[in-house]
C-alpha cells in the first residue's frame, strides 16, 4: 500500500503543471501579453522562429512538477543554451503575475495536428 501511494504521488507530481486549468479568458490575456511583450517576435505557438515553438517548450517540460517556475525564471532572467546558441533576453520589467500567466499558457499549448 505504501509503494502504491508513493507511485501515485510521483505520477501526480510529474504531471502537476498539466493539471493547472487555464481558462479561455486567461488564454486570450496571455496571447495579448505575448504580443505586447514582443514574445511572438521570436516564438510561435506552433512553429520555430528564433526560439522554439511553444508546443515544443510544453513537450520538454510536460513531466516536470516545477515547470511553471522553470519557465518563469527563463522569461524573467533570460536563458542560453537550452534551445541552441541564441540566448533569450531577460524580461526583468514584467510583473510576476504576467510571467506566471505566460508560463501557464505556454505549458497548455498542444502539438498541432
Amino acid at each position: 500500500m505504501r509503494n502504491f501511494l508513493f507511485i501515485s504521488l510521483l505520477a501526480l507530481s510529474a504531471t502537476a503543471h498539466a493539471a493547472l486549468p487555464i481558462s479561455a479568458a486567461d488564454t486570450a490575456s496571455a496571447l495579448e501579453l505575448a504580443k505586447a511583450s514582443g514574445c511572438l517576435s521570436c516564438h510561435s505557438p506552433t512553429e520555430k522562429i528564433v526560439g522554439p515553438a511553444y508546443f515544443k517548450v510544453a513537450e520538454k517540460y510536460e513531466h516536470e512538477s516545477d515547470a511553471v517556475d522553470t519557465l518563469m525564471h527563463s522569461v524573467q532572467y533570460g536563458s542560453k543554451g537550452k534551445w541552441g546558441r541564441i540566448p533569450m533576453p531577460p524580461h526583468m520589467d514584467m510583473a510576476a503575475d504576467d510571467i506566471r500567466l505566460l508560463a501557464r499558457w505556454i505549458l497548455s499549448i498542444e502539438k498541432p495536428q
